[in-house]
């Protein structure tokens, strides 16, 4: 019997979220909708943009987001990560425990440095356009694996972004080898199009002769396979995995199972935030496959979950919200 429901590795970021409006967004020259990496002197030109404006902090990173996400629906996970000994890490690192997510952080000393940020800027439009500071986690490396404990998880999940860390990828990589050393299912989300764009050889090596699970939004896919005809994007990505999620916003999900194809519609709602979307989704979609949901099922229940998530300001919902949608998604 598996002992964890989803084993992921990720970056371990704080977010602070702003609400912007677009005159300064690109007054502080942020790429609308997407993440861009920024350094130490960056970060503090960008904040003195933001000085007054009121922040709501958060623990993030995407396949954080996940993990908390299939905890607070009743599942067990564990996550891989790396902050620094700081205030941020602290924080980070109870995040974790008080959403009942087991960490490699309870068992190794956290180094000096800057546990990694997230500058969440979120326009009138819902749009969310992150600045990342990687900090601390830029140097994860394999030394955060649990290989005991991938080895009795039921899916490995992998970050896309981590397609931009040398060290993060290799980890990445080496847990995706002994996951499937041990029958273990494997997953990963693209993430973002900047991964694609720049790191797509590290992506490729995620996916390596292919994947149980594979999460994309209809820009990121888009990009990846060159083209914009749905038929021409699916039969792509249906040969890196056995299961596709091709998320669509309001036209809701499509999921690919070889030539099996299931449109999932979306659940109506005024997006006020899309911070977080993607990373629901993927948590309450993997919740539901490990508890078991068809692909369908569950591509059912996560559109439901990521419906409420942009909905309000914030990444991520509390667990008695989350639990209420999936009680109401067995009543329905």
């Amino acid at each position: 019997m598996s002992h964890y429901h989803l084993y992921a590795i990720g970056n371990a970021l704080v977010d602070t979220e702003y609400e912007v409006s677009d005159e300064l967004l690109n007054a502080m020259g942020v790429s609308k909708r997407h993440m861009t990496l920024i350094d130490t002197p960056q970060r503090a030109e960008l904040l003195t943009h933001v000085q007054g404006l009121h922040a709501r902090r958060t623990g993030g990173g995407s396949a954080g987001n996940t993990v908390v996400a299939l905890a607070q629906l009743g599942g067990k996970a564990f996550y891989s990560c790396r902050v620094a000994d700081d205030e941020l890490g602290a924080f980070y690192s109870q995040d974790l425990q008080t959403n009942g997510v087991a960490t490699n952080l309870t068992h190794t000393q956290a180094q000096a440095g800057q546990t990694g940020s997230c500058m969440v800027l979120v326009t009138p439009d819902a749009e969310r356009s992150m600045c990342t500071f990687l900090g601390a986690t830029s140097q994860l490396d394999a030394k955060a694996l649990h290989p005991q404990d991938i080895a009795k998880s039921q899916i490995y999940y992998m970050e896309g972004y981590l397609a931009a860390s040398p060290t993060g990828l290799e980890a990445a990589v080496q847990g995706r080898q002994i996951a499937t050393e041990h029958k273990v299912q494997t997953a990963l989300t693209l993430s973002d199009v900047s991964m694609i764009n720049f790191c797509r050889a590290g992506l490729e090596a995620m996916i390596g002769n292919g994947l149980d699970y594979l999460f994309a939004n209809e820009e990121e896919a888009q990009t990846w396979c060159g083209a914009t005809e749905l038929d021409t994007i699916i039969g792509q990505l249906s040969a890196l995995a056995k299961t596709v999620c091709l998320t669509r916003g309001s036209k809701g999900c499509i999921v690919v199972q070889g030539n099996q194809r299931t449109e999932v519609p979306a659940v109506p709602t005024k997006a006020v935030d899309t911070n977080g979307a993607g990373d629901m989704f993927a948590g309450a979609f993997l919740y539901g496959i490990t508890h078991g949901q068809s692909p369908a099922q569950a591509a059912a229940l996560a559109n439901r979950a990521a419906a409420a998530v942009v909905s309000q300001h914030g990444n991520r919902l509390t667990a008695a919200h989350l639990q209420q949608i999936h009680a109401d998604f067995q009543k329905a």
